[in-house]
Parts: structure tokens; sequence; C-alpha cells
């Protein structure tokens, strides 16, 4: 949503012409994230992002029965899936200030009813639930209060293991049927300008095959006039009869190099891959991590894409099973994705170290042009990533800490420490580093680890 609100105020703005800003580079190593993505299957609704007219969003449904065989896309689901959803409503014309509503079904094509588990899941709208407000670029965030966004707080609350309380622990779908898994509204009406967003995240897992969708409409009125939420006969005539919803989003280049400017495309399919778990050590064969020497540091490239390696060449978006042909040919930027970092930590010298961790936010290269990253001295407007982190290490008496932190990062900014340990000569740290990549941030970023110059 953020680029689109940018674009908005800049319209509005008289034209400025700042000073370039000036740059620094840090040197140090990039090393490609080892492990992988799982095998997870993520039906991913972003596209069209802004939705301005009724339609099928995202169909996962067999075409057969259906009036546009097109958008259905036809792959089940059985077993742990995600679902992730992010879209904008927006009044058009101005006068037009029905709620749109967002619909999630699922059905069960079995002979026998169908059980889906929901295990983590959050819903929020920009306005009123998380407004888009200006924070510290670093905040503690132990009580989970600290957000900028929908993005940002439902992956929050999936990061914290929370159910949020519009959904049931569970739904018993009988056989051949089909029920809401959300059915929310994305108002408008009373907003300046009428323009609103949510963004959606859940966890499932079921014992049997469903099929899912996303689906857009516009609030049908009661004989009085006010609005009320579609049922379920009404999102089956859409899911059977509509089209996808348009307008389309931009058409995204084809992967390889073509020499045009490169156009990501927005996401509307299955990709493959929930989670990322690394165990970040020297080797293959190695148990530890070896802290860099006194004054150095190194990184480890964290949702790198085509074009923004940080030259290790490893593009970390998760490939699409299935897609519609005018989206994104991978899930760049990984939205709604969990990294799962495991740094287990030596201090080889002869002498007390300070080691700090922190998430970074470079200039992103797809080579590094210089001996390093490189970084403004004053970061630019934009915000690239607005998240929590989740940090658990041992402190200095060998307790186990919890700690989350919500970082505001913008383009080519380096970042504070996200923790300080004072480690003893011969000292082993595990640190375990946790977030999902939230909707609303910019790839590529990294995760740095260094060593305080000696004093």
């Amino acid at each position: 949503m953020l680029p689109f609100l940018l674009n908005l105020i800049i319209a509005q703005s008289p034209p400025v012409t700042p000073p370039p800003p000036e740059e620094v580079v840090q040197p140090q190593q990039v090393r490609p994230l080892t492990g992988q993505l799982d095998t997870v299957p993520v039906f991913n609704s972003n596209s069209p992002e802004l939705v301005l007219q009724e339609g099928i969003l995202l169909s996962t449904f067999p075409a057969n029965g259906k009036k546009v065989p097109t958008a259905h896309l036809n792959f089940p689901f059985r077993g742990r899936f995600d679902i992730f959803a992010h879209h904008i409503a927006k009044a058009e014309p101005a006068d037009n200030l029905k709620s749109l509503y967002l619909g999630i079904i699922l059905h069960n094509p079995g002979s026998q009813p169908v059980k889906v588990n929901i295990l983590q899941g959050a819903s929020y709208l920009s306005q009123p639930d998380a407004p888009f407000i200006q924070l510290p670029s670093f905040s503690e965030n132990g009580l989970g209060a600290v957000f900028s966004g929908p993005g940002d707080r439902a992956m929050l609350d999936v990061l914290r293991g929370r159910r949020q309380n519009i959904f049931p622990s569970q739904i018993v779908i009988p056989p051949g049927q089909s029920q809401m898994l959300l059915n929310l509204p994305i108002p408008v009406q009373g907003l300046t300008p009428p323009l609103n967003g949510r963004s959606t995240l859940i966890r499932l897992r079921s014992n049997g095959i469903v099929y899912a969708a996303s689906l857009a409409m516009f609030a049908p009125t009661n004989a009085d006039g006010s609005e009320r939420a579609p049922n379920l006969e009404e999102w089956q005539n859409l899911l059977d009869n509509g089209d996808l919803s348009t307008p389309r989003d931009k058409v995204p280049t084809p992967l390889a190099e073509t020499g045009k400017p490169r156009i990501y495309g927005r996401v509307a399919g299955v990709a493959g891959g929930s989670q990322w778990r690394a165990f970040l050590v020297d080797s293959p064969k190695a148990k530890f991590l070896t802290i860099p020497q006194p004054g150095q540091a190194f990184s480890y490239a964290l949702n790198t894409l085509h074009g923004g390696t940080f030259g290790t060449g490893q593009i970390q978006s998760a490939s699409m099973l299935v897609r519609y042909p005018d989206t994104a040919y991978r899930a760049h930027g990984n939205y709604g994705i969990q990294y799962s970092l495991k740094l287990p930590l030596l201090n080889n010298t002869q002498s007390p170290q300070t080691v700090s961790i922190s998430v970074q936010t470079p200039l992103k290269e797809d080579q590094l042009t210089k001996s390093g990253l490189r970084f403004f001295t004053t970061p630019a407007r934009q915000v690239f990533f607005r998240g929590s982190v989740r940090l658990r290490y041992q402190d200095e008496q060998g307790k186990k800490q919890t700690k989350f932190v919500h970082l505001v990062q913008k383009r080519g900014q380096p970042g504070e420490p996200l923790v300080l340990l004072n480690m003893k000569a011969g000292d082993r740290s595990l640190v375990e580093v946790d977030f999902l990549y939230p909707p609303d941030a910019s790839p590529p970023q990294v995760l740095t680890v260094s060593t305080q110059p000696p004093q």
C-alpha cells in the first residue's frame, strides 16, 4: 500500500529537487543464506493490489463448471498451507463510498467432511486498525503494541503465535460444500482520501483436500439502504460466474534480462514455501559461526530477488506453483514468509569481544560495485522495511532471553544493533533471529554480524 500512498502525496506536492544523498561503503563480505524454503504452499492474493471492480482475485478451484475457465488455477491444498491476501480499496468515482468486501472461500470436493484447523491468523485494516504512523527506526516491542500499517500488525500477530478472535480454531466443511474463511469489509466512507487496505495472513492445516479462492464484492444493501455482508450463495455465484477483477496490475517483464526497465509485477497464485530455516555456520560441516575479527563484519543476504542479490547470485523469492499469466513470475518480496535463522556464534580470539547482530537495508545491487555494501549517510525518504524481529539468546548470566524489536528502515539505512553480546574468549553463544517479511517492505536486506573494534 505504501507506494500507492506515496505516489498520491507526491502528486499533490510541488516538485522539489533534493541534493543527491552522499554514499558510504561498508567493507564487508556478503554470504548467501544457507537452507531453503520449505514445501508448504502459500495462497498468495496480491493482484490487483488496488481493487476497483468486483471479481475473482485468485481461485485455485478447478475450471469445470465455471463460466470463465481461465480464472481458475486448479490447485488442491491438503495438510499445511498458508493464505496471504493484501488488497486496497478506493472510492472510484470519489462519491462511490460503498464498502468493498474481501471474501475467502474454502471448498471440500470430497465425500467425507474435512476439518481445517486455523493455527495462527490475523487480518487488519489500515483504517482504523493499523494506520501508517511515523515510528522511530528502533523500538522495543515486547508487548506487541508497536506497528505501522496492517501488514506490519498482521505479521507481528502471527510471529507471536496469535490467532485473532475473528477466526475459530477449526472449521468443518461437509462433503461437496463450501464455507467462508473470511468475509470482511474494506470500508472507505469517512476517510480522506477515501482509500483503505486490508492485510491478512492465516496458517492452516486440513485433513483432506480443499480448494480456495479470494473474491471482491461491493456490499449488498438492505431495504433501508444500509450495507450488509455478502452471503455464501452470493460469493458462490461470483466464483462460478465471475471473471478476474479489473483493472489489472502492470504486466511483469520476463525474468531473463531484456534491457528494459524491470517490472516485477504483483503476485496472484500459489507460491512454494512458507518458511526459510537456516543454520548459519562457517562451512557445511562446521558447528559454529566464527565471529568477525575486531572492527570487521560479514552479512547474510535476506529476501534476495532477480536484480538484487548483493553478489551472491542467490534468488530467495519463492517459485510460483501456479499463477495467472499477467502476474509475477515469482513471489518477489516473499510477503508473509518467515525467516528463522540460527547463529551459533564462537569467539575464537584470546580476548573478550562485543558482537552485534543487525538488520540492514543497503542500496540494492545485483553485483557489488564497490568493496562492500553501499549506504547513505542520510537515509532516503522511502521506507523499505517496517516490521518486528524476534531475538532469542542467552545473556551474560546465562539466562535465556526473548526480545521483540520493531524496525523502520529507509533505503540505504545501516540500522542499529538488535542485540549486543559480550563474549568472553572462547565463548559460544546461540542467537536465533525470526521475522515474517512484511507487506509494504522492499527487498532485499541483509543480516549483519559485526565485532566492535578494539578500544
